[in-house]
């Protein structure tokens, strides 16, 4: 059979993401309909976040749907309304692929991944309606799998600003449309977690009679995130958690670190890229095992700990010795990889190494006997007579 030009079929915009949905959200099974609904709490996150410690509510309807809701400025259906921007209306955020810059940055928090923007879930969901809160009225527009049903209306007044869009997940795509609670509970502590006052709340309406709700908030970041995980174990060694955050402005971002020392538990140390989880790692875990590493040797060599012929801990050893969180927040993140898995920005690995051996060094100077404890524990096992 002969195959020219005539042959293409171009897609754009709804019917590409209807057409072939797995390419957008990863499959049509649970963890496609997971990524439609975080790609709707990122966006709402970051609208949230553009006017303080930010507030996201997310609610599962007894009906199916999921109805998602910021306290943010409210972004008109129309383009151009916001003075002295071009940004793009939400009508044009819900029918186009990506209108104007993706969003990046430091500032920016990422709770899917990777991110398709709002048209995706528009166009997978067989019904969603977008409410506008803003100038003091309550503006609503329905949209029929991806379809505009009527133009935005003004239905009545309202007081405070923020964005609401409910979404019911096409049964003739996903092969389920019902999503876990817990799921989604486990991934909205992580982020309020990551982003110091950031509250997201989770709301179960779908059961009668057993309805439940949570709510995140953590005034102390990743400090809260180790003390949670410390929790788990209960195997701390010392009950004071090692915490720092800084700016570098040589790998343009911020970082953000808690550790433990744990006396028996191996959980590997946790790494994040503006909110992201890097479950292969990169450059700013291997940085914080560097830093780690050095720390622990010099001061076990100072001490006498450590003879001038042994070697010292490696990272592995390390990695055994404590529970870490290491989140960084950088300006431009490059992931190796399509999964954005493995951060491979260079300057990073310095930056963090050099910040850790500072910080744990007056750590370790300003409680000597704890330091003891923590350097035998960690080289104890390999150099003890």
């Amino acid at each position: 059979m002969g195959y020219d030009a005539a042959r293409i079929e171009v897609l754009e915009g709804r019917e590409a993401v209807r057409k072939r949905p797995g390419m957008w959200v990863g499959s049509t099974g649970e963890r496609g309909l997971y990524q439609m609904v975080f790609e709707v709490v990122d966006w709402a996150v970051n609208e949230g976040l553009a006017t303080g410690s930010g507030f996201v509510s997310v609610t599962l309807t007894p009906d199916g749907g999921v109805r998602v809701t910021d306290d943010g400025p409210g972004v008109p259906f129309e383009a151009g309304v916001v003075r002295g921007t071009d940004a793009p209306g939400l009508e044009a955020l819900l029918t186009t692929p990506r209108p104007g810059p993706e969003r990046e940055g430091r500032h920016i928090v990422a709770v899917s991944h990777p991110g398709a923007g709002l048209l995706v879930p528009n166009a997978l969901s067989s019904r969603l309606t977008a409410e506008v809160r803003r100038d003091g009225v309550l503006r609503v527009q329905e949209y029929a799998r991806g379809v505009p049903v009527a133009p935005p209306a003004t239905v009545s007044p309202a007081t405070g600003s923020g964005t609401t869009i409910t979404f019911w997940p096409d049964a003739d795509i996903f092969e389920t449309t019902q999503c876990s609670f817990a799921v989604l509970a486990e991934r909205f502590r992580q982020v309020a977690f990551l982003n110091r006052g950031l509250g997201i709340s989770l709301t179960e309406e779908r059961a009668a009679g057993d309805a439940r709700a949570v709510l995140f908030r953590f005034p102390d970041g990743v400090r809260d995130f180790v003390a949670a995980l410390d929790a788990e174990t209960g195997a701390g060694i010392h009950p004071d958690i090692l915490c720092f955050e800084c700016e570098d402005p040589r790998m343009a971002g911020t970082m953000e670190v808690a550790l433990m020392w744990m006396s028996s538990h191996k959980r590997p140390v946790r790494g994040f890229t503006n909110s992201r989880a890097t479950q292969e790692g990169g450059t700013h875990v291997d940085g914080f095992l560097d830093g780690v590493v050095g720390a622990v040797t010099a001061y076990a060599r100072q001490r006498g700990l450590l003879g001038a012929a042994d070697p010292g801990p490696d990272a592995v050893r390390i990695g055994e010795c404590c529970t870490a969180v290491v989140s960084v927040k950088l300006d431009r993140p490059e992931f190796l990889g399509a999964t954005r898995g493995l951060l491979g920005n260079a300057d990073v690995r310095g930056c963090v190494d050099e910040a850790v051996r500072r910080h744990l060094g007056d750590w370790f100077e300003e409680r000597p006997e704890w330091a003891t404890r923590v350097v035998n524990r960690v080289v104890g096992d390999d150099h003890r007579d």
